[in-house]
């Protein structure tokens, strides 16, 4: 049968047919084109037989911030080993150096490179040099990183295991190459504008709704059959309401730049009533005990959570009953992944009532669950800065054969609800709505939803 290639399609061929074997980001930077007319051209060349993608995950590793502190100042066991050179050191000694976890790592790691004794007197313990160190694994680890090589995943494993050491990445690839068929067609003699009359007829592809928006059709659906109404909120918020009415203290991580986009030089102007700023600021100098600054509380950023809407909401109304859902984009600054994006879409519950309790926030989420076609739910016990007690919803995947973690729970804190006015419990629980979309649709990677693959828009259908 002949073909009839579009210019993209030709432009496409002729640099694998000289080239094999490249990824949409090298053919996008050879052939000028853009990344999606790339993606469209493989589509169209995939479909006629005439290229093949090939999909490939490669790992990466870049030091954490207690790696680069590491690379810094020396791993704990190596910053003992230094202190204990000149003579034995009681604990206190070296605790006055090496403060909370980086003490307790220093002697494990120390004792399991057999560099230190521990020898008990009668005045207590001391910690001698057993012998000189070398170079450890995971101080060549951590050294081979920071010269952008990749070291081998049985050396990472070690350092994986310490607590913000490294951070691994999973970067996927799609390799396209042409088939037998692609590789023998001869661009030149194409006429890329005549009528091919011994084609097949095309298939016409009847408009759908996006795997992703239907899902959050679905959710608000569901809600809404459960006896909730929506409330809405701005994309960007002041702090107060984003973390302190929260009861998050104003020095907590999830501030940082690292986690948090804020709006450079916009303040809110106005946060809240006298009332509400006072008694948010007594419950944080009297729970977390340190000076709460308003000039903190004022920083715009677009909000992390959908939570900041439904406590504004609640502050203002102080409603008796309540039944309210929110469901809309949130942002972190998070390195974008196979599970992170810094912008995707949340939904959060809120139930308001005189004698709710924590049984009856489960018995709401197993019915949601059921209702989205969930059916294995349990609960774990966890922590959240705003509720007490919290809770992990987890559901059973199928495909994947074990339990994944979704939504968080719990009942909101007395520091949150009463330095606002709220006297009745409430019940509140929340998460990404795109880790359910990637349940429901048996999708391993989040970033599928966004790469426009028409191919498998056309024919996703729900796993569960």
């Amino acid at each position: 049968m002949s073909h009839v290639l579009h210019d993209i399609e030709k432009q496409i061929s002729k640099l694998l047919q000289s080239t094999p074997n490249l990824t949409e980001e090298q053919l996008a930077h050879e052939t000028k084109l853009s990344m999606d007319q790339i993606r469209r051209g493989v589509e169209w060349l995939r479909q006629k037989s005439l290229a093949d993608v090939r999909d490939s995950t490669s790992i990466s590793y870049s030091l954490g911030k207690n790696g680069l502190d590491a690379l810094k100042n020396g791993l704990p066991e190596r910053r003992l080993v230094n202190l204990v050179k000149d003579g034995p050191k009681t604990f206190d000694e070296v605790r006055s150096s090496l403060q909370g976890p980086d003490f307790n790592a220093a002697i494990a790691h120390a004792k399991k490179n057999d560099w230190i004794n521990i020898e008990k007197t009668d005045t207590g313990s001391k910690i001698l040099l057993k012998q000189e160190p070398t170079e450890s694994q995971d101080e060549h680890v951590i050294s081979l990183i920071d010269k952008s090589q990749k070291p081998r995943p049985d050396l990472v494993k070690s350092l994986m295991e310490r607590p913000d050491f490294i951070i691994q990445h999973e970067e996927k690839t799609k390799t396209v190459s042409l088939t037998e068929t692609g590789k023998n067609i001869d661009l030149e003699k194409l006429d890329s504008g005549a009528i091919d009359v011994e084609a097949d007829v095309p298939h016409v592809h009847a408009a759908r709704i996006h795997p992703l928006k239907d899902t959050i059709n679905e959710i608000r659906e569901t809600f809404v059959h459960l006896g909730f109404t929506e409330i809405l909120g701005n994309l960007s918020q002041s702090s107060f309401w984003n973390f302190d009415a929260l009861f998050t203290p104003q020095d907590h991580p999830a501030r940082e730049l690292q986690d948090t986009f804020y709006l450079k030089d916009l303040n809110a102007k106005q946060l809240a009533t006298p009332t509400q700023i006072k008694n948010v600021s007594n419950a944080h100098k009297k729970g977390w005990r340190y000076y709460w600054d308003i000039q903190e509380a004022r920083k715009m950023v677009l909000r992390t959570h959908t939570t900041c809407v439904t406590i504004k909401y609640l502050a203002d109304k102080k409603p008796d009953e309540a039944r309210i859902f929110s469901l809309g984009r949130v942002f972190r600054n998070e390195k974008l992944s196979f599970k992170h994006l810094a912008e995707f879409n949340q939904v959060e519950g809120i139930v308001v009532g005189k004698h709710i309790t924590l049984r009856d926030l489960m018995g709401i989420q197993k019915e949601f669950y059921r209702k989205i076609g969930l059916t294995k739910v349990k609960f774990w016990p966890t922590f959240f800065p705003y509720t007490e007690p919290s809770l992990q919803s987890m559901v059973y995947n199928e495909k994947l054969g074990k339990w994944i973690e979704l939504f968080g729970m719990g009942i909101f804190r007395p520091e949150v609800t009463k330095p606002l006015g709220i006297t009745k419990p409430v019940l509140a629980w929340g998460g990404g709505i795109e880790r359910i979309a990637m349940l429901k649709f048996g999708v391993d990677d989040v970033r599928e939803f966004y790469n426009n693959n028409l191919s498998w828009l056309r024919t996703a259908t729900k796993c569960q």
